[in-house]
């Protein structure tokens, strides 16, 4: 597949410039960057949640867990993880567990951490087990605008 369908028109919708990374097929977003030979901390991973009002996905470096409580008082919303059932009907044209962090794609509220904002270059999954998406961090600023930003998430 090498990059999912609805990430690509996205990309080229907003005209984000971009390439691909090729790595070893991986499970992790630590194997993941290990494999591509990426910092954990430049990669934008793309974690799903859920409430009784609906899904939202919050985009942390590949580092770092979701922080529950600080993003919970901020949207005065109370979040779980999705179940992974959920996740791969949100992200039909990926495979499982390969989550883009390009929630507004797929028409998923989308939250940004902070600790993102200042990368020359940001790597999130492209939609399979095999390839990152590279983009300069002005780009990446450019796909994230206009979602809310903040602290969402700790060093593991």
């Amino acid at each position: 597949m090498a990059i999912a369908d609805t990430v690509r028109a996205h990309l080229e919708s907003l005209d984000i410039d971009y390439d691909l990374v090729t790595h070893p097929h991986t499970s992790s977003s630590q194997e993941t960057a290990a494999a591509a030979g990426v910092r954990e901390d430049h990669m934008a991973k793309g974690v799903l949640l859920k409430d009784a009002d609906g899904y939202l996905l919050a985009v942390i470096p590949g580092d770092s867990w979701v922080r529950f409580h600080g993003l919970q008082a901020e949207l005065n919303r109370e979040f779980e993880l999705a179940p992974e059932p959920e996740v791969e009907s949100r992200f039909s044209d990926c495979d499982p567990g390969a989550v883009p962090c390009t929630g507004m794609a797929y028409g998923i509220e989308t939250v940004v951490d902070e600790a993102l904002a200042s990368l020359a270059f940001v790597y999130f999954e492209s939609g399979d087990h095999e390839h990152l998406v590279r983009v300069s961090g002005d780009d990446f600023h450019r796909l994230m605008s206009g979602l809310r930003h903040g602290h969402f998430s700790h060093e593991e």
